[in-house]
């Protein structure tokens, strides 16, 4: 897969998640936080769980299971966060504060693995802020729920960070994607029992909710994100996915009511520009861990066409992007 076709997948989770995030809010009518986050885990889990056996040829390597245990961890609190915020925030401010990733990312990225970004993307990341700031009308009084979203954007970081290292190390992105959404299950939905309203009446009266969430942000659009993460920088990653916030505010006004000025507008247009930059850019920080090689490793879905199983050192036309002169 080339590095232009990871980002354009990118681009599509983040459609997938900032639609979703209307779903996300409206399932809170019917579930508690820890029922809705674990039932929709379950079913992307359940989806992806009969396709790990492709990657049964792949050797796991030393320190896989150590580091998919981090992986899981980081990802089951960002998520159960992320869901939390939208108790007492709107569906655009959460998705701008999120959206905040795009910054800490890169931040996250140079201090824990030493990937320095490039001058480009650091005025990327700091425009697409500037335009999801825009785009929210700004943020007036700041609430717990829009606290709870900056501390999830957080964690969305480190797990963007340790979730591309992973890849790079281990591959195996099937797996990584089951382990962390039936590990989240396994941990919310009898936290859902004791303390929720979990029923089969309420996951009933959810279940459009659940599966739009199950099925589209969780099973397609995170396993869009653990493939990609092979074949470009979590920092690049972070500023395509913040497309979310545009997506989201989309989706908003069409489900829920909740308009835009002509400022918001403008925010948009600014996190668009910075995303097709990033795009569309041949420059990346080079990865500190080598990507695995085994030509027997199949990548997310089977092995699809068009390269996807393909590690992207080899192929010599794409190699020069993961090695920035600037570093």
């Amino acid at each position: 897969m080339s590095k232009l076709t990871a980002n354009l997948l990118l681009l599509f989770a983040a459609a997938l998640w900032g639609f979703g995030n209307v779903a996300q809010k409206t399932v809170l009518d019917h579930l508690d936080a820890l029922s809705a986050v674990g039932l929709r885990c379950l079913i992307g889990g359940l989806l992806v769980l009969p396709f790990v056996l492709t990657e049964r040829r792949v050797p796991a390597g030393a320190g896989h299971f150590s580091s998919l245990v981090r992986v899981v961890a980081l990802f089951a609190v960002s998520l159960v966060l992320q869901q939390l915020c939208y108790l007492g925030a709107t569906v655009t401010n959460a998705s701008f504060l999120i959206s905040t990733a795009t910054v800490i990312t890169p931040l996250a990225a140079w201090l824990l693995t030493g990937e320095r970004p490039t001058a480009g993307l650091i005025l990327a990341a700091g425009s697409t802020v500037i335009g999801c700031l825009l785009l929210s009308g700004g943020i007036a009084g700041f609430s717990g729920g829009d606290l709870t979203a900056i501390l999830s954007a957080g964690c969305y970081a480190l797990w963007t960070v340790e979730l591309g290292r992973h890849m790079q190390a281990h591959a195996r992105p099937l797996t990584a994607a089951a382990a962390q959404f039936l590990g989240l299950a396994a941990f919310a939905l009898p936290l859902g029992a004791v303390h929720g309203n979990l029923s089969f009446t309420a996951a009933s009266e959810a279940a459009p909710e659940l599966l739009v969430l199950g099925v589209f942000s969780t099973a397609l659009a995170f396993g869009i994100l653990i493939a990609a993460l092979r074949f470009t920088s979590a920092s690049h990653a972070a500023v395509i996915v913040s497309a979310e916030s545009v997506f989201g505010a989309m989706a908003a006004a069409i489900f829920l009511g909740e308009r835009s000025s002509a400022v918001g507008a403008l925010g948009a247009a600014i996190i668009l520009g910075s995303i097709l930059s990033v795009a569309m850019s041949n420059r990346m920080p080079m990865a500190r861990l080598p990507l695995r090689t085994d030509p027997s490793a199949l990548d997310a879905f089977g092995a699809a066409p068009g390269g996807w199983g393909t590690p992207a050192t080899a192929n010599p036309g794409h190699e020069e992007a993961f090695h920035d002169p600037s570093r």
